[in-house]
């Protein structure tokens, strides 16, 4: 009895089941379930006052009435109960992910470390074909590395436990430096990568690491997806070409990341934000990718009080950008050390 007790006042406080399940107030069950018991309480007075105007029997109204809420509040637990069952679930996967990530991050950063080792000669110089081996395992170490790191990353976004610790930096410095690192890379997948910082702007208000991420995923991309727009780039005929064009426009900060890659299909693109989506023209080439860099991107640009978007043409290429606040901008003193939600 004291348990049957427990549970009901449990379920009463709608706030702290919101809280459990990591769900704003209007997507929780147990909120859900309140404004359908209000609900049914007004149909059950409006169907009373309607039935006994229009039969002198009040028992016999009141008896319809009683079945018919019955009914609607049969319905609405059973509706409730399957939300509720859901959203149990979800916190179970976000809590397991986030278990798994973290005991599977400590395995993988050791075995980095003896590849190191085994590599550096310190243990003996390595033959040809072992340094071929430890290469590919290396380079598979790193993928899984990143995987974790953004399945953790997702972890903390669903659970609202990411910490932006926002402050004002340089766009302009942080993309010119990344442009830097990944020449290697480029001019190896034959891709020049231009920088169009002609004009000046103003600090942006952000987490500089977090920025980092969403900056370094859109110029990864377009230098991974753009040598399969046709064999001319492969051949060295036609290099491919990435603009990073930065600029301001009124209290914001505008980052664009351009290619002349496969681009998007039209009917893929309103899911190209969502969680694991990877579209069909990319698929096919079977190139890594967890689908998750650009939901990460999007959930850390929307969090900084910022926008994301694209433009994009099958075969042509494609435009990602965003936008942050100028550390002028005073409303940015609102949104300092905002969790992300």
């Amino acid at each position: 009895m004291k348990q049957a007790l427990k549970f009901f006042f449990e379920q009463l406080n709608v706030v702290g089941q919101c809280r459990k399940y990591n769900l704003p107030l209007r997507q929780c069950p147990q909120f859900l379930f309140l404004v359908m018991g209000n609900v049914n309480i007004v149909a059950m007075m409006t169907a009373y006052l309607i039935g006994i105007r229009y039969n002198n029997d009040p028992d016999r109204v009141m008896l319809v009435v009683i079945v018919l809420s019955t009914m609607i509040f049969v319905i609405s637990f059973v509706i409730v109960r399957s939300f509720e069952q859901l959203a149990e679930a979800n916190r179970l996967k976000t809590e397991f992910v986030n278990i798994v990530s973290h005991q599977i991050r400590s395995p993988l950063t050791n075995l980095k470390w003896i590849v190191e080792i085994l590599t550096s000669g310190v243990l003996g110089k390595p033959e040809s074909k072992q340094t071929e081996y430890f290469k590919i395992l290396k380079e598979n170490l790193e993928r899984m590395q990143k995987l974790v790191s953004e399945l953790l990353t997702v972890s903390r976004i669903e659970s609202a436990k990411i910490v932006l610790k926002k402050e004002n930096f340089s766009l302009q410095n942080m993309a010119g430096d990344l442009i830097k690192e990944f020449e290697p890379i480029s001019k190896s997948s034959n891709v020049m990568i231009e920088a169009d910082f002609s004009v000046a702007t103003p600090p942006v208000n952000g987490d500089p690491f977090q920025i980092l991420q969403v900056l370094e995923n859109l110029i990864y991309n377009a230098i991974r997806y753009i040598g399969f727009a046709g064999e001319e780039i492969a051949r060295g005929k036609n290099p491919g070409r990435v603009a990073v064009k930065i600029y301001d426009k009124g209290n914001f900060v505008f980052c664009e990341v351009s290619d002349n890659g496969i681009g998007i299909p039209k009917e893929d693109q309103k899911y190209i934000f969502q969680k694991f989506f990877r579209a069909d023209n990319v698929r096919r080439y079977q190139t890594g990718g967890s689908g998750l860099g650009l939901y990460i991107a999007k959930n850390i640009i929307d969090s900084s009080g910022g926008k994301i978007g694209f433009s994009s043409r099958q075969g042509q290429g494609t435009t990602f950008w965003f936008k942050l606040p100028a550390a002028n901008n005073n409303k940015n003193a609102k949104l300092k050390n905002q969790n992300v939600k």
